[in-house]
């Protein structure tokens, strides 16, 4: 199907080299920002990923006093507004895992092993490749996440007498690996009585669904507050997630904003080039009848072409980039990247937005003074 000199797609199919520059342009700065974005949100989302079992469970701590623990757990029996559907008494001890900033904190969690079984089932273990720790024994259950990320097996040492960070008198064996997308590690309780200190049980709240276990993390996040309780909760998590890189997202935005006025005033050049050059064909269009207002509208229809297809590709380009990043670099790892953020595609907005508005500008700059006849008698320098 034959195409009119005015079709929008006529002078970009036939001058090629000098369209897919400009789309490459596009491509590149959109690929770079979500690039960006997206390796930033991971952080953050690493924090919620690692930490998300506590979605289901609220902790009471009693700020090193043992003699409050049973306080804590009277109180929330008998003054809590929700129903609870378990409480269990257990002992912690410090471990650490890794993220792509550095290592985190995490905790050993000691359990009798009916509280530990019903902890698995609510967190949707499937199954447990090995088996449970055996009463008093240093043996160490782990989720399969923490496998990949520590690169441990059955049979391996999680924590030891060497190591700093991981510390446990004994050498403490992996003997379970619970297949859950959780981050979890859970030992004997008796274990820890007798091999870690300080001699401090915590107190774990459980709700029989989401719904409720939020409204009794914040029910208990008030009634304790000012007392010698400290109260562990997912929401808190979040907030002082968003709080703590409310600063980085700041510069983040500080960045992407510098990026985007550099890529514009490119673009706003190149567009500038890439009209001039077409003078001639402008100028012979109108002189044999074609108005000024088509030929605008062709050049608008040209630029709105470049500008999707650029960011099109360009997102379809990161996306595949994270895509191979997260198989090859985070995955073996277990680090945590969403190639579907949302937020880093967001920002790859205003490209586009600041490009139209300058080639706009430009486009009707360069038509207000345009001489057709001019042109044609060959006047322009």
């Amino acid at each position: 199907m034959s195409r009119g000199p005015l079709h929008p797609t006529t002078y970009l199919l036939r001058n090629a080299a000098k369209t897919i520059p400009l789309i490459a342009v596009i491509l590149l700065a959109v690929m770079l920002v979500m690039g960006i974005v997206s390796m930033i949100n991971s952080i953050p989302y690493s924090i919620r990923t690692i930490y998300s079992y506590s979605k289901n469970v609220l902790g009471v701590t009693p700020r090193g006093d043992p003699e409050m623990t049973p306080r804590i757990e009277k109180d929330i029996r008998e003054q809590s507004p929700y129903p609870i559907e378990r409480i269990i008494r257990c002992r912690a001890s410090g471990a650490q895992v890794k993220s792509i900033v550095g290592k985190w904190p995490f905790v050993v969690l000691g359990m009798k092993r009916d509280d530990l079984e019903y902890f698995l089932n609510k967190l949707g273990a499937e199954r447990v490749e090995g088996r449970l720790p055996e009463s008093g024994k240093p043996e160490v259950v782990i989720s399969e996440p923490v496998a990949r990320n520590l690169g441990l097996r059955l049979g391996d040492n999680l924590l030891s007498p060497d190591t700093q960070e991981m510390y446990s008198p004994l050498p403490v064996k992996v003997v379970g690996i619970a297949q859950t997308t959780e981050w979890l590690m859970f030992n004997d309780i008796t274990y820890q009585q007798e091999n870690h200190f300080p001699p401090i049980e915590n107190v774990l709240v459980f709700g029989k669904d989401l719904e409720t276990q939020d409204k009794i993390d914040r029910w208990a996040y008030e009634e304790f507050r000012g007392e010698r309780a400290q109260v562990l909760a997912y929401f808190q998590l979040e907030e002082n997630t968003q709080e703590m890189f409310s600063i980085l997202y700041r510069i983040l935005d500080v960045v992407i904003g510098t990026l985007v006025l550099v890529i514009t005033f490119m673009m706003g050049m190149q567009m500038n080039i890439y009209q001039s050059q077409r003078l001639v064909e402008f100028g012979l269009l109108q002189a044999i009848g074609y108005t000024k207002r088509q030929l605008i509208q062709r050049v608008f229809l040209e630029t709105a072409i470049v500008i999707v297809s650029g960011w099109l590709l360009g997102v379809g380009s990161a996306l595949l980039l994270l895509n191979v990043v997260k198989r090859i670099l985070m995955d073996p790892r277990a680090f945590a990247l969403n190639t579907l953020d949302q937020v880093s595609i967001l920002y790859t907005v205003p490209i586009p937005i600041a490009i139209t508005i300058v080639a706009v500008l430009t486009v009707t700059r360069r038509f207000r003074k345009f001489d057709p006849v001019g042109v044609v008698e060959r006047r322009l320098v």
